[in-house]
């Protein structure tokens, strides 16, 4: 009986071994895109805070006490990219990649309460709603809406690669339409004297980012439990792998996050000729896998047909 395994970084062989690991490049660096988002946003947090209380706006507060909780998510991503940078050891063989997702986790269940409390005093105050200033509520929140934009702008390119850095996007851009919706609500006061549609506008708020939260909460919940990255159709590998020259059977098939930007896989392929070839198909194999799936973190073992039958880790 006859294995190989292989990993995509280096051609270090053994008589019977042969190891390949899938890594990609650096995820891009966000420091300063962290430290200029929770800077601006504090300083907003801190005008629209005040002028919030001024007034008696639930809106304004609302949006304040949302914007804060948007700088410790911000604070949360920025200190799980940070983690998932550090470099391995002999305790965490694969660093602390994880903590990105664990950070995903925690900034949208930190949002859910957020916004759960907000709509709890908004709808205490639809029976009685206070009068409240609209031209301020126009203008600090117009200032939001430029301070939003600004710091989603400056997460936008990693957006699509990186469920931590989605988050932080998905966030400030959700703020950007919130402070919008407050503008609106500002101008309708001013225009009909309508005094509940602040409590009103809270709700819609509260609905908007709720609705928007949910799929980082369960994208990231999902992927704390390995489950598999929406990014990849497991089926289609499988198939792709069971296309390759040579391969008769895939199985013991795995494939993970391991952090936000980092997709993980393992797999057995038996092939129909011992040994025959074995070097090509865990190329094609990888080159396959990194350019259809962008899966970088690559481990494979190559098998005959005798051995795969004894195999511990079959599955039916």
């Amino acid at each position: 009986m006859h294995t190989e395994h292989r990993h995509a970084q280096g051609d270090e062989h053994s008589h019977d071994h042969m190891h390949a690991h899938g890594h990609g490049h650096a995820p891009a660096e966000f420091n300063r895109a962290f430290a200029i988002g929770i800077a601006l946003n504090l300083a907003f947090v801190a005008v629209e805070g005040f002028y919030g209380w001024r007034v008696d706006s639930l809106a304004l507060l609302a949006d304040a006490g949302h914007n804060l909780s948007d700088v410790a998510g911000l604070v949360l991503a920025w200190g799980g990219a940070l983690a998932g940078k550090a470099r391995p050891d002999a305790r965490h063989t694969y660093g602390w990649q994880r903590a990105s997702i664990l950070a995903a986790f925690f900034n949208a269940l930190l949002l859910l309460v957020a916004m759960g409390s907000l709509a709890w005093e908004a709808i205490g105050r639809l029976g009685a709603p206070p009068a409240t200033q609209g031209w301020t509520l126009i203008g600090v929140a117009s200032v939001g809406i430029v301070v939003n934009t600004a710091t989603a702008l400056l997460f936008m390119r990693g957006r699509e690669g990186d469920l931590n850095i989605r988050g932080a996007f998905l966030h400030m851009a959700g703020d950007a339409l919130v402070s919008l919706g407050v503008v609106l609500g500002g101008a309708l006061y001013l225009w009909r004297g309508w005094a509940w549609i602040d409590p009103v506008m809270s709700l819609a708020i509260a609905a908007i980012i709720v609705a928007g939260t949910w799929s980082l909460f369960s994208q990231s919940l999902h992927l704390l439990f390995d489950g598999v990255p929406e990014t990849v159709d497991l089926a289609r590998v499988r198939q792709l792998l069971l296309g390759l020259p040579g391969v008769s059977e895939v199985h013991d098939l795995h494939v993970w996050a391991m952090g936000t930007s980092q997709v993980a896989l393992t797999a057995h392929l038996v092939l129909r000729e011992a040994g025959a070839g074995s070097d090509a198909v865990l190329r094609a194999a990888e080159h396959a896998l990194h350019q259809q799936f962008n899966i970088r973190q690559i481990t494979l073992q190559a098998e005959s047909a005798a051995y795969a039958q004894d195999c511990a880790l079959r599955t039916a």
